[in-house]
């Protein structure tokens, strides 16, 4: 029985060995074919798919990022733009304040030295009027001038130079320095029709003056000596028309605004051909005369002359006696301007000649400064050539333009060796 149930059962055994056999032979075969499978066909396609929808979403991201970084860069500029004018704004303000409360000052001692009469104070409390009052303003003097000074002028306060064609490469170092410190308070009175279009092509404040013969003669063909002497008659009209006037050569580079180092407690205030503290403050000089014996030493006051290539004056009655004193003798002696202004300024009055009652200032000189103390003092100072002054004046020198230029090149540029080729004085 049990041999035959094993004889019947072997068959089917058998059977089913073959149908393992095919099967795992079959699987072989799709496996050697289709190494990835009947279905997987779609996957690649799906996975360049997903690739290229996370492509996207990075590029998405990308520029989304640099989206905002431009806007966060546009807004960094746009606060430091906002950050530079509220600046301006505040130094314009503050200057502003400053002219304010130095009038509110002279005002209040105007008033005082010009009201009722009144006791002295106690001991050294007393002070005298310094600081005259301005003049009433004339409008029919030049309305010209008058409409053209409203808009360039800030708080009745600019800078004023002449100028021809001959000094046209110092003139354009001049307004780019004048520029280049954001002044827009200045304008250049032309003495001819090509400075007039030389300012025009440059967008440089300028007035020509109507015709006349005279004026027009020594501003076309005057030289520096000529054209200086000119300037206190053109000046004056600038006076009559209410406006204080920093009067400038051209032979000046300008590094900060001297709108802001002006103290305006006086007629004139002026920059000093002094090169130490003695000659330009002035100072106790005594004279010897060995023949007098007790009697032999005799002190005198002295002070080195004031610039008259760049003072500021105001529009006082004093600061108009002024100009046209020396306007009518430099028109009847052959004399150097800066001497007779001088002159008229600081000689007393005595028997025979009223002095003129002006009162005035000596500027800083280190601020203020002319170019013997910069080229002979301070270029040798390693303390001094840190300081930054106002303006330089190339008053002492008559090789005038590359000294200009050098100048800049110091103290704008920062070239610590521009100075060195020149000696101290002229050659």
């Amino acid at each position: 029985m049990a041999g035959r149930k094993d004889k019947a059962q072997s068959p089917r055994v058998f059977r089913l060995l073959i149908a393992i056999a095919i099967g795992v032979l079959i699987g072989c075969l799709f496996a050697f074919f289709y190494p990835h499978g009947l279905f997987t066909s779609d996957l690649p396609l799906q996975n360049r798919r997903l690739a290229k929808l996370d492509l996207q979403a990075r590029s998405s991201s990308s520029c989304e990022s640099s989206d905002r970084s431009k806007n966060l860069k546009a807004d960094v500029v746009s606060m430091l733009e906002k950050n530079t004018q509220l600046e301006k704004q505040i130094k314009d303000l503050t200057r502003e304040l400053k002219i304010v409360e130095q009038l509110k000052d002279h005002a209040q001692k105007q008033y005082l030295a010009l009201g009722e009469n009144h006791k002295a104070g106690p001991f050294g409390t007393v002070k005298g009027l310094r600081t005259n009052p301005t003049v009433i303003p004339d409008e029919s003097v030049n309305p010209r001038l008058a409409k053209l000074l409203e808009k360039v002028a800030i708080q009745k306060e600019l800078i004023v130079t002449l100028a021809n064609s001959n000094v046209k490469p110092m003139l354009e170092v001049w307004f780019t320095s004048i520029q280049k410190v954001g002044i827009h308070n200045y304008l250049v009175v032309a003495l001819d029709d090509q400075t007039e279009e030389f300012c025009i092509s440059h967008e440089v404040p300028v007035y020509k003056r109507d015709p006349d013969d005279n004026i027009d003669k020594v501003g076309k063909e005057g030289g520096n000596h000529q054209v200086s002497a000119l300037k206190f008659r053109i000046l004056r009209e600038f006076l009559q028309l209410g406006y204080s006037v920093l009067l400038s050569d051209v032979d000046i580079v300008y590094l900060q605004n001297p709108f802001d180092h002006l103290f305006r407690d006086s007629d004139v205030e002026s920059m000093s051909d002094g090169h130490n503290n003695m000659t330009a403050y002035g100072y106790n000089d005594v004279f010897d005369e060995p023949s007098m014996g007790w009697a032999r030493y005799a002190h005198t006051m002295r002070i080195w002359v004031y610039n008259s290539g760049f003072f500021f004056i105001r529009p006082t009655l004093p600061s108009l006696e002024l100009l046209d004193r020396v306007a009518t003798r430099l028109s009847q002696e052959q004399a150097w301007d800066q001497a007779v202004f001088n002159e008229e300024l600081f000689y007393p009055s005595r028997p025979g000649r009223d002095g003129l009652h002006a009162s005035k200032r000596t500027m800083d000189m280190y601020l203020f400064m002319n170019s013997k103390v910069l080229f002979k003092t301070v270029r040798k100072d390693p303390k001094l050539k840190q300081l930054k002054p106002v303006i330089v004046h190339i008053n002492y020198h008559p090789d005038k333009y590359p000294r200009m230029k050098a100048v800049v090149e110091f103290y704008v540029n920062g070239k610590q060796n521009a100075l060195d080729p020149f000696p101290d004085g002229s050659e």
